[in-house]
């Protein structure tokens, strides 16, 4: 793709020296899927969209439109010698020998060449750890946002985009192809889209074995509907409007349809606030914004007593319970106990 026809626009006076890696890698992935051969002017229009994010996507896939020529120049033996470097002592000095630009034509034409081999992937996992957060772009140019303690499959056919939350919390932001939807599925329910963007989070509820979903739609359209096989959660599909949440349990109890089912419009801020490392907190009671924390935190805060009633409102930093313990001890008159393996709110 000619780097004047995928022009986003006029370029701006001042660009970024540094292009983000999940910036990088999608560039890479609208690449090898335009040098495809499913190219069409839909494609070519949404990857000019794409690019016109931000000056640091321009940049990324001017870099990779400039790489992309070099790829028919290499050869295998350029390949090993630049292997051979990683791997030699003075490795460090013969790597950067090799010009920045061959060697990342060289990952390019491995991208290209294993998405041909492989155009869609089967059974790939992805997993986040407690407090870690992932971007990761999809073969079809989802870009796939997972937070906390999240882990999904993902399953490709030629019909079908098929992508299976196991527990955590995640934002999709979906590739357009309306020939192959894009499925998700968690908590016995399915969210069907075609291009949008929406999150999606499950956690455990109070009984053990059931789940609670809450479906959040940024922008586009989604259709929520039971999974087969998974009983009546849902007495019929749900066609969501960008800003509204759906929230469901999903109960032992397969033939009966799901309790304290909820459409409402939360504040999309404070929905979004985990992508940038925060909790926003909206007169929330202290038992639920400690809830909320330990998701981030290996060492959980627990509360004693009725201090969990006290309210809360405000934005945090995730990730760091011992701060946050010693603000809200501050703040409501409490005590924290350090017992190594949880901090503890109590009344003094």
């Amino acid at each position: 793709m000619d780097r004047r026809q995928a022009s986003a626009g006029a370029a701006v006076p001042e660009r970024p020296a540094l292009v983000p890696k999940d910036v990088a890698a999608e560039a890479a992935v609208w690449i090898t899927r335009l040098h495809g051969g499913h190219r069409t002017p839909q494609m070519e229009q949404e990857c000019r969209a794409w690019q016109a994010r931000s000056a640091a996507h321009r940049l990324a896939f001017e870099r990779c439109t400039d790489t992309w020529q070099d790829v028919a120049s290499l050869t295998l033996a350029d390949y090993a010698s630049a292997t051979a470097a990683r791997e030699l002592p003075g490795s460090r000095r013969a790597a950067r020998s090799l010009p920045w630009r061959s060697s990342l034509a060289i990952a390019l034409a491995l991208v290209a060449s294993v998405m041909a081999l492989r155009p869609w992937s089967a059974g790939d996992a992805y997993d986040t750890g407690v407090g870690e957060q992932r971007v990761v772009v999809l073969q079809d140019g989802t870009r796939l946002s997972m937070n906390t303690s999240t882990r999904i499959r993902v399953d490709f056919a030629e019909s079908q985009r098929t992508v299976k939350v196991e527990r955590g919390e995640a934002m999709f932001e979906v590739a357009k192809d309306a020939s192959r939807p894009f499925v998700v599925r968690a908590a016995g329910t399915e969210v069907v889209a075609t291009g949008t963007a929406f999150m999606l989070q499950t956690s455990p509820t109070a009984k053990p074995g059931d789940q609670a979903l809450a479906v959040t739609l940024v922008e586009g359209q989604v259709v929520v509907r039971s999974a087969a096989g998974e009983g009546r959660l849902l007495e019929t599909p749900l066609v969501m409007v960008p800003g509204q949440r759906l929230r469901l349990s999903r109960s032992d109890e397969a033939q009966r349809p799901a309790t304290a089912t909820r459409v409402d419009r939360p504040l999309m801020d404070q929905v979004l606030a985990w992508r940038r490392g925060e909790a926003r907190f909206d007169n929330v009671s202290l038992l639920e914004a400690v809830d909320e924390m330990n998701r981030y935190d290996r060492v959980p805060i627990v509360v004693s007593g009725t201090a969990g009633e006290r309210r809360v409102s405000g934005v945090v930093k995730t990730g760091d319970n011992a701060s946050f313990a010693e603000a809200m001890a501050s703040l409501h008159g409490l005590v924290v106990r350090n017992h190594g393996d949880r901090l503890e709110l109590v009344q003094p």
